[in-house]
């Protein structure tokens, strides 16, 4: 069902001004890599004149780390002092792995094959210290909600779910799975990497436990940072082993003989925090705040439906749903060989994201119907030819 939106509810021209690759190239691979803007380039260029003039100035790079946090804080309607800081996604949930007591009854871990490859990794690795990993089925490309009632009972300590799925981009309802996993006495850990940014998640109405997401895709950032998020609640009862010293009450007292915690969702911080990164992190989600999410999902239904209807005009396998209201604007589809296909759309001016057997395509807020468009006509031209 095409939605009436003719055009989104903000200044598409002007934040497209900001984006010098779009005059070279349309990117539609923003489920694997945001393009560069002018706000994200000032801001690592205001960290490397601090540190080009100041030689160290760790009181203002540590307050940049800070308002970072404060801005993802605000993305998910959170309190900065319910958000962690890491280098990575992997990073943050083997940090929340290593605070939960896989030696008592409660040793389940329930994860979906919808997860990237990295989720499963790190809660295999914890079979280790006790937990028992079991898998929720993939069916049509997505995870049914039957799936979680035959998994989860009284012997299942946390519920690991991405809300949306990398490779095809359908969503799961994370609200309504944090009312069925907390009823059995679960927690629920939530990889949101493919959705915030373009979906509104907040984490308060949702009642999820743990949230985690990078900043190099939707979030308009680059590799190196991520960011988690602990329900207040729990922050008390969790004692992570994946540590650093910037986990401490007072990081800055230098004490190696003690092991204390700081009393806010900093306990889950490690080592250094990556400075430069939050720099550009902080600019690329206040760029997304500024536009405000709820307008970026309105006009990505639009984009989104244009690549599910153009797809089929064209004649191109969809992977997935065709239910705008359930998936993310990433649309997927199956191809023979997606890395020749990948490689022959880049040096047609479009970038897409290759992923196993299919080819994702992938607009953002600045995005236009055009984009789309000339990306399904180019993706249909090179599919044929491989």
């Amino acid at each position: 069902m095409h939605s009436a939106l003719a055009a989104p509810h903000y200044d598409l021209a002007t934040w497209r001004s900001g984006i010098p690759l779009l005059a070279s190239l349309i990117p539609m691979n923003n489920c694997s890599q945001a393009p560069q803007t002018v706000w994200t380039r000032a801001a690592a260029d205001r960290y490397l004149a601090s540190w080009n003039e100041s030689g160290m100035d760790w009181d203002v790079w540590m307050a940049e780390v800070q308002l970072a946090r404060a801005e993802f804080a605000r993305l998910i309607n959170a309190s900065p002092d319910e958000i962690a800081v890491f280098s990575s996604v992997s990073e943050a949930t083997s940090a929340v792995a290593s605070a939960l007591d896989f030696t008592g009854q409660r040793r389940g871990v329930v994860v979906t094959e919808a997860e990237f490859p990295t989720i499963g990794h790190v809660w295999l690795a914890q079979e280790r210290r006790g937990a028992t990993v079991t898998w929720a089925r993939l069916r049509d490309g997505a995870i049914p909600r039957d799936e979680y009632d035959r998994l989860v009972d009284d012997r299942t300590a946390i519920v690991s779910v991405s809300h949306g799925y990398y490779l095809n981009g359908s969503m799961q309802d994370i609200g309504a799975l944090a009312t069925s996993v907390h009823a059995q006495g679960a927690l629920l850990y939530v990889d949101g990497y493919q959705t915030l940014g373009t979906v509104p998640v907040d984490v308060r109405a949702a009642d999820v436990d743990f949230l985690a997401a990078g900043n190099l895709k939707f979030l308009m950032g680059v590799p190196g940072i991520a960011f988690l998020y602990v329900r207040r609640q729990l922050i008390d009862t969790l004692r992570p082993t994946v540590t650093g010293w910037f986990g401490r009450a007072n990081p800055f007292a230098f004490d190696a003989k003690t092991l204390d915690w700081s009393s806010t969702a900093a306990r889950f911080d490690a080592g250094t925090p990556p400075v430069i990164n939050a720099y550009i992190a902080r600019a690329g989600m206040q760029m997304i705040n500024t536009v405000g999410v709820p307008s970026i999902r309105a006009w990505l239904e639009v984009l989104g439906q244009r690549l599910i209807d153009g797809g089929s005009e064209r004649g191109l396998a969809l992977h997935g749903t065709t239910d705008m209201r359930r998936k993310t604007a990433t649309t997927a589809f199956i191809v023979a060989d997606s890395h020749a296909v990948e490689a022959a759309m880049r040096a047609g001016g479009v970038l897409p994201s290759a992923r196993g057997p299919v080819i994702r395509l992938s607009p953002h807020f600045y995005n236009t119907v055009e984009d789309v468009d000339t990306a399904l006509d180019l993706l249909a031209a090179t599919a044929g030819e491989s």
